[in-house]
């Protein structure tokens, strides 16, 4: 029993002796990458025909597609030594763990609940381990190499998002990283049919210009946690395909934002729709076949008769793409209604532009979470740990984020959704 013991720890102190952290090198290390990435779909138990359901993203040749849009960005692997090269010679290499990350400016709280509070913040994402090298120091090993990377960033807190019941995660993070649970958001999902939605005639969308947008979104956002500082440049990304706010129908809009923001109605909503289907597409694979059955006459049927507006399954058994909705925001008592409008509004515009699902990230106490359209079963429970890796604080006044309470709202930045 003691050699036992004894060997496995060697095992484990030769991977982790063994192992190289660097930046990822496009030319020679996306092959190596996609295979991890194969590896740990989403569900799956390591390969090897579970039979069990995965979600499988194809990050169409781009590992980098959910952080290159952020202010600064870095992608780490670990490899280690195969013994065996090119021609049967030694020195071969393997990837077996990555991981993402991005540095910017987000709001962390507000000096006397109105001015912002800027903080520089580092997200870490996309951290996978490939199931045959787990448990051997590889992910705390990524972890460790990106944080000093955001330390040299200046960064002052790292955070991370995982679901709620995904343990490994929650554990690596909060018991081996020093990460602290912070946040449970929600992510909704709702599917694209077939048919278009109907819009209600009492309300009127409007579709702002970016310059527009960003004035209302930083007179509205300003105390909201995570907004971030650089909004201008998410507005004005090529995969953000607009802004659009919903007033009552005969609301007057002659004098612009300013004229909305000095006297706005009683109640109103505004959200952003981004563009995933381009930086990458989903699968849902190893579905049974009853359940591909059943999607498929769902659809048929939306085919055959759209008149009848009956709700259908999308093929999500084939690669889909997505809109992510941000920046949902209102105020009012009709606000939930006036979101439920541009939801709809946001469901047709994917349904245009091929997509099978609409999914949007909103805090537990969102006040206008009520009036996001949405199938639970689609959706997920998220849980966001933070780290302080600054030993100081910027802003006295607001002390340690990582103890702050959590606000009504929250902004996902749909750049690294």
């Amino acid at each position: 029993m003691v050699m036992a013991v004894a060997a496995v720890v060697e095992e484990e102190e030769a991977a982790v002796v063994e192992m190289r952290v660097r930046e990822y090198d496009g030319g020679r290390d996306r092959g190596g990458v996609e295979e991890v990435e194969r590896e740990c779909e989403v569900g799956s138990s390591g390969g090897g025909g579970s039979g069990k359901m995965c979600l499988f993203t194809d990050l169409l040749g781009d590992p980098l597609c959910r952080i290159r849009n952020s202010p600064a960005y870095l992608m780490l692997v670990a490899e280690i030594a195969t013994g065996t090269g090119t021609g049967g010679g030694g020195g071969g290499t393997r990837i077996v763990g990555l991981v993402r990350g991005c540095v910017k400016s987000v709001v962390s709280g507000s000096s006397h609940g109105k001015d912002p509070i800027y903080t520089k913040v580092a997200y870490i994402l996309g951290l996978r381990v490939s199931p045959t090298h787990r448990r051997k120091g590889v992910g705390k090993k990524l972890v460790e190499r990106m944080e000093e990377w955001f330390r040299q960033k200046g960064a002052e807190y790292s955070y991370m998002a995982t679901e709620q019941d995904n343990e490994a995660s929650v554990r690596l993070f909060t018991g081996r990283c020093g990460y602290a649970k912070f946040r449970t958001p929600s992510v909704l999902v709702h599917p694209v049919f077939r048919h278009a939605l109907g819009l209600s005639r009492r309300v009127s969308i409007v579709k702002l210009e970016p310059r527009d947008a960003e004035q209302l979104y930083r007179w509205h956002f300003a105390a909201v946690e995570f907004f971030p500082d650089d909004v201008d440049a998410v507005l004005s990304n090529a995969l953000s395909l607009g802004t659009f706010i919903a007033v009552p129908a005969g609301t007057r809009w002659d004098g612009g934002v300013e004229a909305f923001i000095a006297s706005p109605p009683a109640s109103w909503a505004v959200l952003s729709v981004w563009n995933c289907m381009d930086a990458f597409r989903l699968e849902v694979r190893g579905a049974p076949r009853v359940m591909r059955a059943a999607a498929g006459a769902t659809r048929m049927v939306d085919r055959a008769a759209p008149w009848l507006g009956i709700p259908s399954i999308p093929n999500l058994f084939a690669p889909f793409g997505l809109y992510f909705l941000y920046g949902l925001g209102g105020a009012g008592p009709g606000a939930p209604r006036l979101v439920r409008a541009l939801c709809r509004h946001a469901h047709n515009m994917a349904r245009r532009g091929g997509c099978g699902v609409v999914a949007t990230e909103v805090a537990a106490c969102e006040p206008v979470r009520a009036g996001v359209p949405h199938w639970a079963r689609l959706g997920a429970e998220d849980l966001w740990c933070m780290k302080r890796l600054a030993d100081g604080y910027t802003h006295g006044t607001l002390g340690d984020w990582t103890k702050a309470p959590p606000g009504r709202s929250i902004f996902v930045d749909p750049r690294e959704f």
